[in-house]
């Protein structure tokens, strides 16, 4: 007998399903064969990734060097294990961290962990497009000057959406105040392997950053690196909060997959310049179309593939519905004025080909219109009352949506993907927010933090 999720992973792994979103490796590494055969705890001679001594010191030091940076730690609990000890390694309890408001949810559950003060860098608004552009190196120091107490800056670059910001400026102007600078560039795992994609965040001098293999790169779900630079950072510290956030029992399955992944890259060179070559191709036949809008920021990671519906009366949802029930093609996240799917080194041409097929399909359907309704997915500004550790330790009740407007929230709230978080607890629940949350649940994305039509709010002192 066959356990009924192993069997709905075989018949989807058996389905013509395209896969246009995370994992890198598109199902087509072969690199490890049966996992059970190579599933083992800390025997002799096998290492321990958390006192590594033997072949996982020198498969993180090789990792190291591929990246260029000074110390490499394998991850097996994904890019949030990392983002966790960079978070903690880097702060004091109770101290401040700068972080970008767009951040990943990891990062609040860092800020959150360490009982943080969080003050937000907001991106650049790109409002005509509906999605966050850059953060701002000029904000970066202004933060910074109004509030010295900073111990650490957070930054995500490149974004969900592709989006990558000045780090090599940011990492100058935050070294100039004494203060590390940390990188979420789980998405930007393939930045070092063609100078076709934008800079890495190591070669423009982070001191933490930490990448998802498995996003972009032929590695297995939940496996990363976090790369240790400088002398702003506590390596000590940071590598004592990896055994905190870690498994104390490693998979080697996954680490092998990631020794493999590094294998596989560092053998494969040309198959990253042959990739981007037709990734030209495919984004110029894009260009094509008269209905769908292939967005282009300057300076953004071309594998990234953002197909606008804003002139086409029809949200984004509508479209990843269309490409799924009618091509079988899954995207990797539908917002509401945009479909994001992710492009790796492990697509193929003729993968590329039926992609671009099916959109000038869902294009040929579409008229280009210009009464469209106003829709951005954008981060909202907010403001925080409370830290969010005050926040989570409050007494809270549930409330009405109709009813929230004012009061303090006592949860997250997202969009899932991409998880950064609309509302974070400890922020005044405002009626913008509110018109957002609505609209998106009306859209039937997937909003994580409302249950039943309510939202936790944190209890009024006088029981209201």
């Amino acid at each position: 007998m066959m356990s009924e999720l192993l069997k709905l992973l075989k018949t989807y792994a058996d389905s013509d399903y395209l896969p246009m979103h995370m994992p890198g490796h598109k199902r087509c590494m072969r690199g490890i064969g049966d996992p059970y055969k190579i599933d083992f705890t800390e025997i002799e001679g096998l290492d321990d990734l958390h006192h590594a001594e033997g072949i996982l010191l020198y498969a993180q030091g090789r990792a190291a060097k591929m990246y260029q940076s000074e110390e490499t730690h394998y991850l097996v609990n994904g890019s949030t294990a990392g983002i966790l000890s960079a978070v903690a390694g880097c702060t004091t309890f109770g101290g401040t961290l700068l972080m970008a408001r767009n951040s990943h949810k990891s990062v609040y559950h860092g800020a959150l962990l360490k009982g943080l003060r969080t003050v937000y860098l907001y991106p650049q608004s790109m409002s005509s497009l509906g999605i966050n552009g850059v953060i701002l190196p000029e904000d970066v120091d202004l933060a910074l000057q109004s509030n010295p107490e900073i111990q650490a800056v957070v930054i995500t670059s490149p974004t969900y959406d592709g989006v990558v910001s000045n780090v090599e400026e940011i990492a100058r102007i935050v070294h100039s105040y004494g203060v590390p600078l940390i990188v979420d560039e789980a998405h930007g795992a393939h930045f070092p392997f063609s100078d076709r994609f934008p800079k890495d965040s190591v070669s423009c001098g982070a001191d933490v950053v930490i990448h998802s293999l498995h996003k972009t790169l032929p590695a297995l779900t939940q496996s990363a690196l976090i790369h240790l630079n400088g002398p702003l950072v506590d390596r000590e510290k940071i590598r004592k909060y990896l055994a905190v956030y870690q498994t104390s029992s490693p998979s080697y399955v996954l680490m092998a997959g990631i020794d493999e992944c590094m294998e596989w890259v560092r053998t494969h060179v040309q198959a990253f310049e042959d990739f981007f070559e037709e990734l030209v191709k495919f984004r110029a036949e894009l260009q094509k179309m008269k209905s769908l809008e292939l967005l282009k920021i300057p300076g953004m990671d071309l594998s990234r593939i953002l197909l606008s519906v804003r002139h086409t009366g029809i949200h984004g949802t509508e479209l990843a519905a269309f490409l799924r029930e009618e091509h079988h093609i899954e995207t990797e996240m539908a917002c509401g004025t945009y479909v994001c799917a992710i492009t790796t080194v492990m697509d193929t041409k003729r993968s590329l080909e039926r992609f671009r097929h099916a959109l000038f399909q869902a294009d040929s359907r579409l008229c280009r219109r210009t009464d469209t309704e106003n829709f951005t997915d954008e981060v909202i500004r907010t403001k925080s009352v409370y830290t969010l550790l005050q926040a989570e330790e409050a007494k809270k009740e549930p409330v009405l949506l109709k009813d929230a407007c004012k009061r303090i929230s006592g949860t997250f709230v997202m969009l899932y993907p991409p998880g950064i978080p609309l509302l974070a607890p400890g922020e005044i629940i405002t009626e913008e927010l509110l018109f957002r949350i609505r609209q998106y649940m009306e859209r039937e994305l997937e909003v994580r933090g409302i249950y039943m039509d309510r939202i936790w709010a944190v209890k009024e002192e006088n029981g209201g």
